[in-house]
């Protein structure tokens, strides 16, 4: 590939990749497991399905399986994308980099512009999540009656706040450590439906049927990709490890391996909870609707193995929720940083670092719009439903418009940019996936969408379109993101 300095190209062989050269930047410091965690964290499954399903339910009923099944089919083909492109291309930016080495500079810039909002969007709707599933928990238990969900989602934010400025490595465990609690919790309780269904019956006579996968009368593969849309977005984050290739030690072979390992152990939990929720509510009309008007954990850990366990669902949502919106703040901050690193070739102001290697101003604007998403949204008297799945619609059209970009770049650079890098017949991999993609954007913007969430795609367009002018009206804005970019390489 070509790796262009102060304007002039130069080869990088196959056995080089390029890497910025961080200096007194970022520390390089991170294992595969913290790679791997920083993704996981982002995703947030636990917090994820605690509420996803039922999005997805009230569009394609008892069959939400298989929205779950095409979502984890298209991200593990743009995941292809992302572990090639990660052997060659080593960056802070993630997206912004990896399309802008591959398409260039112009490109690159849009890319990240749409994936810092989609980070960016999905923290606000994490955030005001985690005051539905807190203050559950709180009134469940009889700890704390309110209906008041925007004062715990604040003190939640705070907490964000306090822990989203240590050292990365501090991040990366506490994503692990809460997730993998609450991953061990749900599992137990998808066993525990499953085995109650297939050996026996549920609370009210829910038996194990095939018909979970059956899809509602006169639906079919548009209705499964506009309800795939929860499922991509359960998957928002995967590539967050990719965010880490200036801090990661052998960035080359760990920022790929923690990204499989992310798509593969997720994919699993997501298609065995999806599952264990269908048939826990039955496989019928009747459970469907259910479904789609409850809240799983409290619903199902109460009814199948008690009240007790509904609640401790409930927290550890609340927790693994915390853990996404700590996760996508450090991202989101980590390509704000990034960009304005190279778009001005400075090291202060977004481009600056504070002692803990942290980009702290861009945290700063990151985390001050999650703020005011959360006080906007109860100004505006939205539920709390409503106030979460806005700013998360948004997060996730934005968030395949940047795997599109992706997909693209590494059609390119892999088969067509100096050679094939990987065996030919691979291309019907990201082609695949960016057909998949395009296709649940298509469904999920242009057609259907009713009320508010048919508003929403103007939102969307609107903030890519000034990403776009960003792009083509600032002075030099190419070149410096060029040779930012291309600033050093890594044997």
């Amino acid at each position: 590939m070509d790796v262009t300095t102060s304007g002039e190209p130069r080869s990088v062989g196959l056995g080089e990749s390029p890497k910025i050269a961080t200096g007194e930047g970022l520390r390089s410091e991170l294992s595969l497991v913290d790679a791997a965690a920083f993704s996981v964290g982002l995703i947030g499954p636990v917090g994820a399905i605690g509420l996803l399903g039922t999005g997805a339910a009230l569009i394609i009923g008892r069959a939400v399986t298989l929205s779950f099944v095409f979502a984890v089919v298209g991200v593990a083909l743009v995941a292809y994308c992302f572990v090639k492109l990660s052997q060659h291309i080593s960056h802070t930016g993630s997206v912004y980099a990896l399309v802008g080495v591959t398409l260039g500079p112009r490109a690159g810039f849009a890319a990240g512009w749409a994936l810092m909002g989609a980070y960016t969007a999905i923290g606000c709707g994490s955030t005001i999540e985690m005051g539905l599933f807190g203050g559950k928990f709180l009134s469940d238990t009889g700890i704390l009656a309110t209906r008041q969900w925007w004062w715990i989602a604040l003190i939640g934010l705070l907490g964000v706040a306090g822990l989203a400025f240590t050292e990365i490595r501090v991040i990366t465990r506490a994503l692990l450590t809460s997730e993998l609690i609450g991953a061990v919790l749900v599992t137990i309780l998808s066993i525990v439906i499953l085995a109650t269904v297939i050996f026996g019956h549920g609370p009210h006579g829910q038996t194990f049927t095939i018909n979970f996968l059956a899809l509602p009368h006169g639906s079919g593969v548009g209705t499964v990709a506009k309800a795939a849309v929860y499922g991509f977005l359960a998957f928002a984050g995967f590539e967050g490890a990719a965010a880490l290739g200036e801090e990661t030690t052998s960035p080359k072979t760990q920022i790929p391996r923690a990204i499989k390992t992310a798509v593969v152990v997720v994919g699993g939990f997501y298609l065995l909870t999806a599952a264990a929720q269908s048939l826990g509510y039955g496989a019928t009309d009747a459970g469907a609707k259910a479904y789609a008007a409850g809240l799983p954990f409290t619903d199902l850990g109460g009814g199948y193995i008690g009240g007790w366990y509904g609640d401790l669902l409930d927290l550890m949502a609340t927790i693994s929720l915390f853990a996404i919106s700590l996760g996508v703040a450090s991202g989101a901050a980590r390509i704000m940083y990034a960009q304005a690193r190279d778009a001005t070739g400075k090291r202060s102001g977004l481009a600056g670092l504070t002692k803990h290697g942290a980009p702290g101003a861009a945290l700063v604007v990151v985390l001050c719009i999650f703020a005011a998403a959360l006080v906007g949204q109860q100004l505006a008297g939205s539920s709390v439903i409503d106030a979460t799945f806005y700013p998360l619609q948004i997060g996730t059209v934005l968030i395949l418009v940047a795997y599109v970009m992706a997909t693209v770049g590494a059609i390119y650079f892999l088969f067509f940019r100096g050679g094939s890098k990987v065996p030919r017949w691979q291309i019907v991999i990201p082609v695949l996936g960016g057909a998949f993609v395009c296709y649940t954007i298509y469904r999920n913007v242009f057609v259907g969408q009713e009320g508010t969430y048919a508003r929403l795609p103007y939102i969307e367009i609107a903030y890519l379109i000034v990403g776009v002018i960003v792009v083509l009206a600032a002075p030099g804005l190419a070149r410096r993101v060029r040779a930012g970019l291309a600033a050093g390489t890594l044997p």
